[in-house]
């Protein structure tokens, strides 16, 4: 019980920890916060013209939320311990404390975690995602498609419990987007640029 505590505690906190921006700041490019959609996750930093902070900001998202879940199902040598830490990061990427819980829409660490624990589905995640962008070039859409079939690739490949997890992130997900979902359906959603940087 207390190591669940802590599980969902320290992930909140590292999933609060703001990459993007950080990376940003650091680079002397100011506040991602106040260019393009404002997002603090890695399309947006892409808008700076910085594909190196762009992957990095990638990497570190997917990574935190990887990184609490692996080491919580190792401490409590339980699976869902370990899910419930990685969502838990999730919730503070999207909702970060040290950003007046203003933060991210979740996707990177959303994979992050779904190739931590269920390498299958997130290899299946990740390559709806590519297959959806190269075809569709739409950033949003693409996320949205690949997060919404997660769920069905769980439940055939891993089971119920997990794929009810992946459904709730997909539901939280579709949330974040929803300003997104309305500029596809009104046809004003900007498309990823293959050749250079891409736009919302």
């Amino acid at each position: 019980m207390i190591l669940g505590f802590f599980a969902l505690l320290i992930g909140y906190l590292i999933g609060s920890i703001p990459f993007g921006l950080v990376l940003t700041k650091a680079a002397g490019l100011g506040d991602i916060r106040k260019i393009g959609s404002g997002n603090i996750g890695a399309t947006n930093v892409l808008r700076t013209g910085r594909k190196d902070l762009a992957l990095l900001t990638l990497v570190l998202d997917a990574g935190k939320a990887a990184f609490v879940a692996l080491l919580f199902k190792y401490l409590a040598g339980s699976e869902i311990i370990g899910l419930l830490a990685g969502v838990a990061s999730i919730l503070g990427h999207n909702y970060p404390l040290f950003l007046k819980f203003k933060g991210g829409k979740g996707v990177a660490s959303t994979l992050g975690l779904m190739l931590a624990m269920t390498p299958l589905v997130g290899v299946l995640t990740a390559l709806t995602w590519l297959f959806m962008a190269f075809t569709f070039r739409y950033s949003s859409l693409s996320a949205l498609t690949a997060l919404a079939l997660a769920p069905f690739y769980a439940l055939f490949i891993e089971n119920p419990s997990i794929s009810l997890i992946y459904l709730l992130l997909t539901l939280l997900s579709f949330y974040r987007h929803k300003d997104n979902i309305k500029r596809i359906l009104n046809g004003q959603e900007s498309k990823i640029k293959l050749k250079g940087t891409s736009q919302k």
